[in-house]
């Protein structure tokens, strides 16, 4: 695992053992990316990375030169390794250990990009639940773009709030207006 482009191109990502996530593929990270690259000016963007896990988005965003990036994740190694990460390489992260199912994590900045990546599931409805939950709690968002990482057997349908949908082997993204 890889940092794809920016100031950190090709710095290598050393994942500890203790955390134990399914991490974005390079593949499926760099098509992202490209994708992103043709539509957004990075120095601009506020973002926030939920499920974090490894940290590899947010670095990707903050190496691309996001005006701020917050990345969220509820296993405290994850934020531990993210914390170091971008402490040692002078990134403009804020890790913190939450769990945004349960937590009453609220932000007073809007965010321009929301990218979710939480654990697999099969069923629809842990995701609408998911995309509910970030409408209420994210409510000085309205209206931004939520990137949506999910198994490729999970279909949204009559969802007036989709942009677009990619598919990147056994993953997908889904681009919805939050």
């Amino acid at each position: 695992m890889r940092v794809i482009s920016g100031i950190l191109k090709g710095k290598q990502l050393k994942i500890p053992k203790n955390i134990k996530v399914r991490p974005t593929t390079d593949q499926s990270k760099e098509a992202l990316f490209n994708i992103l690259n043709n539509r957004l000016d990075f120095n601009k963007i506020n973002v926030l990375d939920l499920f974090s896990g490894t940290g590899s988005i947010s670095f990707e965003f903050s190496s691309r030169g996001a005006k701020t990036i917050y990345s969220i994740d509820k296993n405290y190694s994850s934020i531990k390794f993210i914390k170091s990460f971008s402490y040692e390489n002078n990134l403009n992260i804020n890790a913190i250990k939450a769990d945004i199912f349960k937590s009453t994590l609220q932000f007073d900045i809007r965010f321009d990009i929301i990218f979710a990546d939480p654990p697999y599931s099969n069923k629809d409805e842990y995701y609408r639940e998911l995309i509910s939950i970030l409408r209420k709690k994210l409510d000085h968002s309205k209206g931004s773009l939520l990137i949506l990482e999910h198994p490729e057997t999970i279909i949204f349908k009559n969802d007036k709030t989709i942009l677009e949908k990619r598919k990147y082997g056994g993953c997908s993204f889904t681009f919805f207006v939050l």
